[in-house]
């Protein structure tokens, strides 16, 4: 079967674009059928957020290592200056080199960060919008549904006998 929301929903679309049409423009599908095809595409959005939360967890993750190693290289630079307090010049050029390397680490990491947060940013947008995508999409082929279910009980209904609820839930 269909593994994604778009494929189950092309398959819900073309059982009824396929559906034998009757008198009046109507056409009958498989309720069943269409009903669990609606029920694996719901079935699908908890697998689809599951993926945004491993992208946001990726992202904290690279954070993380990108913390790391900004701070695995100010111990190095803090290390290399305090093997040259020997003498004064030493001394300052060692102080100018761990400043210089701890504002490339801040900046590298800040840099880092900005971009996982970017990235990050853009697949839940993009995972959002496909979100809304499919559940437009569920709305449309739902209304579809009902449209043509409701076309094809009042075309077979006699035109005298009330409208049952009870029967439609059924």
């Amino acid at each position: 079967m269909a593994n994604g929301v778009t494929e189950l929903l092309d398959v819900l679309y073309r059982m009824i674009d396929d559906a034998k049409g009757g008198l009046g423009g109507t056409c009958r599908i498989n309720r069943d059928d269409a009903l669990d095809i609606l029920d694996e595409i719901r079935n699908k959005f908890p697998a689809e957020l599951s993926e945004a939360k491993k992208l946001v967890n990726t992202r904290n993750e690279y954070l993380d290592g990108a913390k790391t190693d900004a701070e695995h290289i100010r111990q190095q630079a803090m290390d290399k200056a305090r093997q040259m307090v020997d003498e004064h010049e030493i001394v300052r050029q060692a102080r100018a080199e761990a400043a210089s390397v701890t504002a490339k680490a801040e900046k590298r990491a800040e840099d880092l960060k900005r971009a996982a947060n970017d990235y990050c940013e853009d697949a839940l947008r993009r995972t959002e919008e496909a979100v809304n995508v499919a559940l437009n999409e569920i709305r449309q082929s739902r209304a579809k549904f009902r449209a043509v279910a409701g076309m094809a009980v009042a075309s077979s209904a006699p035109r005298n006998m009330a409208y049952d609820a009870a029967k439609e839930e059924d």
